[in-house]
C-alpha cells in the first residue's frame, strides 16, 4: 500500500471517527402550544388590559397595599363629583396627577380621563366605531374635536391595527355602561 493510499484511508477514518463522536445537534424546540382564537371583544379587553387603559381611565382607590384602580367605576374616568383646579406645579416637575390618577396638570392646564363606558349621555355610548379611530388616530376628541390633551398616548394608540382598535372599541362598547360627566379640561393661564 503507498503512502498516499495509507495517508488516504487514515484521514477518511479519523473523520469518520470525528463524525462518530461529534455531538448530536440539539432536538428541534417543541412547537409553541396553538393560542386559542380570540373573538373581537376578547381581543379588545386584552389590548385594553394589557395596554394599562385602567391606570388612568378608572379611578383609583387606597386598597390595602396603596392605591388601586377601583374596578366598580371601571374605565368611567375622572369621577364627576370630585372637583379639580389647576394647581401649582412645583418647580422641577413637568406635570403632576390627582390622588384618583384620573386628573393631570401641566403647562396644557388640567386634562381629565375620559368615560370610556358604553353610557349613552355621558361615554362612549354615542361614538361610532369611525369616530374612535379617527379619534386615536388624530388626537381629536369624537375624531374632529378638541385636542385630546397629556398624558393620553394617542400617538401611541393611533398605531394599532384597525383591526386592533375595531376591537377595542367593541370591548368597550359591551361593558357596562357607567354615567359619569367627566369635567371639560381646564387651560392654562
Amino acid at each position: 500500500m503507498s503512502s498516499f493510499t495509507r495517508f488516504t484511508a487514515l484521514a477518511a477514518g479519523l473523520a469518520l471517527g470525528a463524525a462518530c463522536s461529534a455531538p448530536a445537534p440539539p432536538p428541534a424546540p417543541a412547537p409553541a402550544p396553538a393560542v386559542p382564537a380570540m373573538s373581537q371583544i376578547e381581543r379588545g379587553e386584552y389590548i385594553v388590559t394589557t395596554g394599562f387603559c385602567n391606570d388612568c381611565h378608572t379611578p383609583f382607590k387606597m386598597g390595602a397595599e396603596g392605591p388601586e384602580p377601583d374596578m366598580t367605576r371601571m374605565l368611567s374616568g375622572h369621577p364627576e363629583t370630585i372637583k379639580v383646579t389647576m394647581p401649582k406645579i412645583p418647580a422641577g416637575w413637568g406635570f403632576i396627577g390627582s390622588p384618583t390618577n384620573t386628573a393631570w396638570a401641566g403647562p396644557w392646564g388640567v386634562s381629565f380621563t375620559a368615560n370610556l363606558t358604553p353610557d349613552q349621555n355621558t361615554g362612549l355610548g354615542v361614538w361610532t366605531e369611525e369616530m374612535f379611530i379617527a379619534a386615536m388616530r388624530e388626537g381629536k376628541h369624537m375624531g374632529k374635536g378638541r385636542p385630546i390633551l397629556p398624558p393620553m398616548p394617542w400617538r401611541f394608540v393611533g398605531k394599532y391595527t384597525d383591526e386592533d382598535l375595531k376591537a377595542v372599541f367593541a370591548y368597550l362598547k359591551s361593558i357596562p355602561p357607567i354615567a359619569n360627566r367627566v369635567p371639560d379640561p381646564i387651560e392654562a393661564k
